[in-house]
């Protein structure tokens, strides 16, 4: 599993022209599954996801989580974080879980999220969704697992 999470003031995802979700302070997340993910993937994705130090605390430091600053979370699937990218001008998308196992562990992450934290919003797996944010700093990194 991967998740590249980016800091941010704000973020949208909207499908057909709809929000399908929103969130002001925190984080966006753009999840990719891999074939052999599962429940050990999922509960130490959750974890690490509310509790990556990457908001400023009084010094200015990256120490604080998104728990911490009571900040939301913007889950959005995205199958081609698995592509393979390594030669060629084409991605691959072989190394990329199946649709039925992408969705499952998708919606296993939003739940363990959700059972953690309070402000957890979602895009449309499998819908053509329009992302837009204000990414915080930047800061952007790229957790797997």
């Amino acid at each position: 599993m991967k998740a590249l999470i980016q800091r941010v003031t704000r973020a949208q995802v909207t499908v057909d022209n709809a929000t399908v979700g929103a969130i002001d302070q925190g984080l966006l997340v753009l999840v990719g599954v891999d074939p052999d993910d599962g429940a050990p993937n999922i509960e130490k994705m959750a974890h690490r996801l509310l509790n990556y130090r990457v908001f400023a605390d009084a010094d200015g430091r990256m120490n604080l989580n998104v728990q911490q600053i009571s900040g939301g979370v913007l889950l959005v699937p995205q199958f081609t974080l698995s592509a393979d990218t390594r030669k060629g001008l084409r991605p691959s998308f072989t190394s990329a879980a199946a649709p039925e196992h992408g969705v499952a562990v998708f919606t296993s992450l939003v739940e363990a999220v959700k059972q953690r934290h309070a402000r957890v919003e979602t895009g449309q797996f499998g819908a053509n969704m329009q992302v837009s944010l204000t990414n915080d700093g930047p800061v952007t990194f790229l957790l797997e697992h």
